[in-house]
């Protein structure tokens, strides 16, 4: 990309969560208007490019002791991409995993061709009677691997931010896990603690 080129920004609120969850059981139509990343962006649906991709990945350690779950149970781990027509990078590289069995009831949820989702994560949850209680997000940085420096397109010198966003539902149960690598050439993190008043 081109040095002198404006990259379309991003930022990513933490009250995003509770806008999605506010619309996860809201009419089809209302959850087809808009999803995070216009959120996030400002863009409309029609100036985006989706793909997904979902595989079933028997869960290694690590993940699977995150999860709760043993090791080599079944996760769908699907994998995200959105960026502006406009543009050829994408605004971030997500995977995401479910436990397959939690969200096997729906088989809707095990076809990538019925991605986008209207309403995204916390409205597929809600078809299997999930409803996510909080989400915990931590943040780190680091230099770029080569492969996702060449797919993000990022300047030399800037770093990426990864975020392990892990979802809870009402049970205290993880029922799902993102791993969200950012460029921070254009993403602005924002976030606002509402406390409860005296």
């Amino acid at each position: 990309m081109p040095q002198n080129c404006e990259r379309t920004p991003v930022v990513r609120d933490n009250g995003r969560h509770q806008w999605e969850k506010d619309r996860a059981r809201a009419p089809r139509t209302v959850r087809a208007t808009t999803g995070a990343t216009e959120h996030d962006t400002g863009l409309d649906s029609p100036d985006l490019v989706f793909h997904a991709r979902y595989r079933d990945l028997a869960a290694p350690r690590a993940l699977a002791e995150a999860f709760g779950v043993p090791a080599g149970t079944v996760l769908l781990e699907r994998s995200y991409r959105t960026r502006y027509d406009a543009e050829s990078a994408p605004f971030a590289l997500v995977t995401s995993y479910l436990v397959r069995e939690m969200i096997a009831a729906n088989p809707e949820l095990l076809d990538e061709t019925n991605e986008p989702w209207p309403g995204g994560t916390q409205s597929q949850l809600h078809t299997v009677g999930i409803e996510v209680d909080r989400v915990e997000e931590r943040l780190t940085a680091r230099a770029p691997h080569p492969a996702e420096a060449r797919e993000l397109e990022l300047p030399p010198g800037a770093p990426v931010i990864l975020l392990r966003k892990t979802s809870y539902d009402v049970d205290d149960r993880v029922v799902n896990i993102a791993d969200v690598t950012l460029p921070a050439d254009r993403t602005e993190l924002l976030f606002t603690t509402c406390l409860e008043r005296w």
